[in-house]
C-alpha cells in the first residue's frame, strides 16, 4: 500500500477519523499543513495526497500551486475533501483533471477510504512502467497522460530543463521527448541524457509534428529508440508504447 499524506490547515475530529480509518486499511498516514517546506521534507514518503479544503486552505495559494505541480510532475493521485464552494474554488488552482475524486462534506469516512483503496488497487504505481513525457505544450502533456495513465506511471515535464532536473534523481523506463521545443530542444535533451553515465541507457522515443523525410532522417540520426507523430490516433500511440515494452520483455526472456 502507498502512504497517504493528509494536507490540512486544521486538526479536527474528522482528520483524526480519516487517519484512523486509513491506518485500519493498512496505510501509513502522515498529516501535514499546506506548507512548502513541510511538504518537501516528506516528499519521498508521498504516495497519495488527500487535501482537506477549507477557508484557511484556500488562502494558501502558493502552497496549492506547489501541490498542483508536484501532483502533475510526479503523477501523485490527489483527492480532495471540502464543501461545494470550497472545492470549486480550489479547482481554479488545482484543475479537475488532477483531482481523481472530490468528496463533498459531510462525508462518510469509510466510503472515502474505500474509494481511495479501490483506486489504488486499480491504478497503483507498484507494477507500472514509468514514462517521462517532455513537451512544451500543456495540451499535449495532458492528452498523453490521459491516454497512458491507466497502464503506466506517467510523469510530465514542460521543458528540457525540467526533464533533466527530474532525471537527476529519478529513472524512468522510457522518455517520450518532444523534438521541437524552445530554448532546449529535444536533440539537446537527448545529448544531455546520453552524456550522463547514470541514465545514458534510458530509452528515448521522440515525439514530432513533422512527418517529412528530412525531419525523420534528422530525428533518427540521433539514434533514439524510435519516433511517434503527434498526429497519430491516440490508440496508435498507446499501441506503439505497449509494443515497445512488449519487445523489451521478449528480449529479456530470450536473454538478448
Amino acid at each position: 500500500m502507498q502512504n497517504v499524506v493528509i494536507i490540512s490547515q486544521i486538526q479536527s475530529y474528522l482528520i483524526v477519523s480519516l487517519k484512523d480509518w486509513f491506518e485500519r486499511a493498512e496505510y501509513e498516514v502522515i498529516t501535514v499543513k499546506a506548507d512548502i517546506d513541510a511538504i518537501n521534507k516528506i516528499e519521498e514518503q508521498i504516495g497519495i495526497i488527500l487535501l482537506y479544503v477549507d477557508e484557511k486552505m484556500i488562502e494558501e495559494q502558493q502552497a496549492l500551486n506547489f501541490i498542483k505541480d508536484k501532483a502533475a510532475e510526479e503523477d501523485i493521485p490527489l483527492f480532495a475533501v471540502g464543501d461545494a464552494d470550497e472545492l470549486n474554488t480550489v479547482e481554479k488552482v488545482i484543475t479537475k483533471n488532477l483531482i481523481r475524486q472530490r468528496f463533498q462534506r459531510p462525508i462518510n469516512v469509510s466510503e472515502v477510504v474505500s474509494t481511495v483503496t479501490n483506486y489504488e488497487k486499480k491504478h497503483g504505481k507498484q507494477n507500472k512502467k514509468k514514462i517521462l513525457v517532455v513537451d512544451d505544450s500543456g495540451t499535449m502533456l495532458r492528452n498523453i497522460k490521459g491516454w497512458l495513465e491507466e497502464s503506466y506511471q506517467v510523469t510530465l515535464a514542460n521543458s528540457g530543463a525540467m526533464a533533466i532536473k527530474y532525471l537527476s534523481t529519478n529513472r524512468p523506463d522510457l522518455v517520450l521527448l518532444d523534438y521541437e521545443m524552445p530554448i532546449v530542444d529535444g536533440k539537446q535533451v537527448l545529448e544531455m541524457i546520453r552524456s550522463e553515465h547514470e541514465f545514458a541507457d534510458i530509452p528515448v522515443i521522440f515525439l514530432t509534428n513533422k512527418g517529412d523525410k528530412e525531419t525523420i532522417m534528422d530525428v533518427m540520426a540521433l539514434k533514439p529508440q524510435g519516433y511517434l507523430l503527434k498526429s497519430m490516433e491516440p490508440s496508435q500511440i498507446t499501441k506503439s508504447i505497449d509494443d515497445f515494452f512488449e519487445e523489451i520483455k521478449r528480449k529479456e526472456l530470450l536473454g538478448m
